[in-house]
């Protein structure tokens, strides 16, 4: 970015002119002293060779001014191999850093450089060291009267803690170790204060999944249960959230993290590794982080992102040609402003779209705009400056088609990226932070915009060192606190870029870990299944919120440099919709025997859902209509509804032509006619009896019949020979018993009507079954009295 010292013939104001001269003069003299006091043996050590480690873990005030007390404290670290004798801890003021980028320079240097470094405050403001042991850090403390430092003129001052002693090898008195810093110095209010924008991203990575739980309440399941650990008391999004209600900042947030915490406070599932899942432990520490939000931000501005915050350029480089990935952003923008008004009961703005790291290209800015939002969060290292002003512009100006470009400081933004844990570190960015910012400031008397957009999603320490600069910013004479919709309608500088860059600039590192033109086919197909699992459900809320939030978690930015995860979480929404889908299904049947002309088929269609689906068609068709008819055709079709957790048998009613086996196939459709399931198939035999079969089978029975009457009356003819014969031989010999009293005893007029005679029984056995002679013995005697002839 254009700095004003970098132009010649910049001309800054009068008295400022006077004091820059007067700075020059009074830095430009401790130098000379110090290359005329430097020894003949003084060491040229090479960069990161000073064998001291001096570290600054705190320097307050951080901007000070008059009547303030500067402290610094830290500690120093031999780490060479012999004891650092007769050591001091000082203080040295350097040069008046007027540009930025001088500021870059004095911060990549790290040993001490004799002359650029300044000269030492010294007098009572040090701290003495008789011996420094090597790898013992002894910690320091000094503290000095800004007035004793002599600072001149308004700006940015590098401040030096360096150690001075000596060592067996070289004994006499050398800087040993240094660390450099900045010290802010703007006494009064400056004539125009800068109007800063600091954003205060609420973000965090994908947490729940599709998968809900069985029964009417449909508890949420979480891929694991870190938002708990995240949102409890010490951890990562508690304290943005403790740090940023005191800031004047404004609010970044992604609605999924709301709607995530939200669905935590019931009850919610957790997935287990075996596919199972346990009951989730968040539920007091969602409701309480919940409450604290609500009042954190009331009377803030709040931004919504879209909702699982999409990835807008991997969108616009990869998934703008796949089918519906763009109707899968605008859903996530238009649901993104019902999540925040329905949980945190504020209306937030739905107008800004914030690509990865602020890079754009023009494919990024008409994604960014076609769902809606009409100003793009941009970063200064991609939208550069090429023209000729010397001061960094304002952050809002038109990039065409109605769009705003509010474009973000660079140096700012990425001032807390890196490990802030360590002390040293967080006190260095805090420092250089606000030189940056004020230096900034005194470019021009110019009234001014900046936008500070940080890392989406910063750790708890780089949080805190965030609130720590942005607390001290706030307090500064040179800047006051705006919200982003202000700056971004601040009226733009003539002068500064509007060129959105091509495509080709697009920086290589972020490209690589875009999402691939894979994953939004993925999705897409993900999407055609539910379209086609849903029309069948008589509730489709049911599936439609879950796997809807599901797609939009799928394109989130947090999968970046997590395409392994990535790519697990979308086989894990689509396979857990398959699993859904699978619960509407036809039963396996086996062979089916068929005998006649015509017979009914059952199919059965079994629903293991919770909810009842209809408008699904059954449709069974005879592979062979010839042989095999499904109805008049070769396939019919009946609609079908089963309720939830229910079975449903169809009939198909079938006619057969020829005998022999027919393959038959049964596929459940959706009303616009897309195949739902697999198609079941199974043999149907048939066995039909023809006109042929019928006429030989007919005679074969009237045959059947005729030989039973020819036996029945060859059987009545003998019985009435034998009949006859047993007459004839009573009257022709045989004696009556009769014992005189007029009763007979015995003959045979007396035996049980019905019972054959004993002799004839036993000289002639016959048994239905036995055949019977074609012609009978015939006698033409009379019958006997009392005998009975069967006719």
């Amino acid at each position: 970015m254009a700095e004003a010292a970098d132009f010649p013939g910049l001309t800054p104001p009068p008295a400022r002119r006077w004091f820059r001269r007067a700075g020059v003069l009074l830095t430009g003299a401790p130098l000379l002293a110090g290359l005329l006091q430097l020894p003949a043996g003084q060491p040229a050590y090479a960069a990161g060779s000073d064998p001291v480690v001096v570290s600054v873990n705190s320097l307050t005030p951080s901007a000070p001014t008059d009547g303030d007390t500067l402290t610094v404290s830290g500690t120093v670290t031999n780490k060479g191999k012999r004891a650092v004798t007769d050591a001091h801890v000082d203080l040295r003021v350097g040069q008046l850093l007027t540009t930025r980028s001088g500021i870059d320079d004095v911060a990549a240097r790290t040993d001490y450089a004799p002359g650029a470094d300044g000269t030492e405050v010294g007098g009572q403001y040090v701290e003495k060291f008789s011996k420094l042991t090597p790898g013992v850090a002894q910690p320091f403390m000094i503290s000095v009267p800004v007035d004793k430092l002599d600072l001149g003129q308004d700006g940015v001052y590098q401040i030096g803690v360096s150690l001075s002693g000596e060592t067996s090898a070289e004994p006499y008195e050398q800087v040993l170790g240094i660390q450099r810093t900045f010290l802010p110095w703007q006494p009064e209010e400056a004539d125009t204060r800068t109007r800063t924008t600091y954003l205060w991203p609420l973000i965090s990575t994908v947490r729940m999944t599709a998968e809900t739980g069985p029964g009417e309440q449909q508890t949420p399941v979480f891929l694991n249960d870190d938002l708990a650990s995240e949102i409890a008391p010490g951890g990562r999004l508690q304290q943005i959230l403790s740090l940023g209600k005191d800031l004047d900042v404004t609010w970044v947030i992604d609605p999924d993290l709301l709607a995530s915490v939200d669905a935590m406070i019931d009850s919610y599932g957790v997935q287990g590794s075996d596919g199972t899942s346990t009951p989730g432990t968040g539920q007091a520490v969602a409701k309480q982080w919940l409450a604290e939000l609500q009042d954190a931000v009331e009377g803030k501005e709040i931004v919504a992102l879209p909702f699982a915050d999409p990835d807008l350029a991997s969108i616009a480089h990869n998934g703008k040609n796949v089918t519906g990935t763009l109707s899968h952003l605008k859903s996530a923008t238009d649901v993104a402003a019902r999540t925040v008004e329905t949980i945190l009961h504020v209306t937030p703005s739905t107008d800004f779209a914030w690509p990865v790291n602020g890079a754009i290209d023009p494919s990024i800015v008409k994604i960014a705009t076609s769902a809606g939002a009409d100003k793009v969060i941009a970063r200064s290292d991609s939208l550069k400056e090429t023209g000729d002003l010397p001061y960094t512009p304002s952050a809002a100006r038109p990039i065409g088609g109605g769009t705003t470009a509010v474009v973000a400081d660079t140096r700012l933004s990425t001032a807390f990226q890196g490990d802030m844990t360590i002390a040293a570190k967080s006190t260095l960015a805090v420092q250089k932070f606000l030189a940056q910012s004020l230096t900034g400031t005194l470019q021009t008397d110019k009234q001014r915009t900046v936008v500070v957009a940080p890392q989406r999603m910063p750790s708890a320490s780089q949080a805190q060192t965030m609130a720590e600069a942005i607390t001290a910013l706030q307090n500064a004479n040179w800047s006051q606190g705006q919200e982003l919709t202000a700056t971004a309608d601040t009226k733009p500088d003539p002068g500064a870029t509007t060129k959105v860059p091509s495509a080709s600039s697009y920086p290589a590192s972020l490209r690589r870990h875009q999402l691939p033109q894979s994953a939004f086919a993925q999705i897409a197909t993900t999407q055609d299944k539910l379209d086609n699992f849903k029309v069948i459900l008589t509730d489709q809320t049911r599936v439609e919120t879950p796997f809807g939030r599901a797609i939009n978690r799928e394109m989130a930015t947090s999968w970046r440099g997590r395409s392994s995860a990535a790519d697990s979480f979308r086989r894990g929404v689509e396979s857990y919709l398959d699993e859904l889908t699978d619960q509407v299904k036809l039963i396996e049947k086996s062979e089916t025997k068929l005998s006649g002309g015509s017979a009914t088929i059952p199919v059965t269609v079994q629903n293991n859902l919770v909810q009842p689906v209809d408008d699904l068609v059954l449709r069974v068709t005879s592979t062979n209509p010839t042989r095999l008819k499904i109805g008049d055709e070769d396939y019919q079709e009946q609609p079908v509804a089963v309720s939830g957790g229910h079975s449903q048998s169809v009939k198909f009613t079938t006619s057969s032509n020829a005998n022999g086996p027919v393959t038959v196939i049964a596929q459940l459709y959706t009303k616009d006619g897309q195949k739902y399931g697999p198609a079941v198939s199974f043999d149907v035999r048939v066995t039909e009896f023809t006109a042929m079969v019928m006429l030989v089978i007919g005679g074969g029975f009237l045959l059947l019949v005729l030989a039973g009457l020819r036996m029945y009356t060859q059987r009545k003819r003998a019985a009435a020979r034998r009949s006859e014969e047993s007459g004839n031989g009573h009257e022709d010999g045989d004696t009556d018993e009769s014992d005189g009293t007029g009763e007979n005893h015995g003959g045979p007029d007396h035996r049980p009507q019905g019972e054959s005679d004993p002799a004839f029984r036993t000289g002639a056995p016959e048994q239905p079954s036995d055949p019977t002679p074609d012609t009978a013995p015939e006698s033409n005697d009379p019958s006997g009295t009392g005998e009975r002839v069967d006719r």
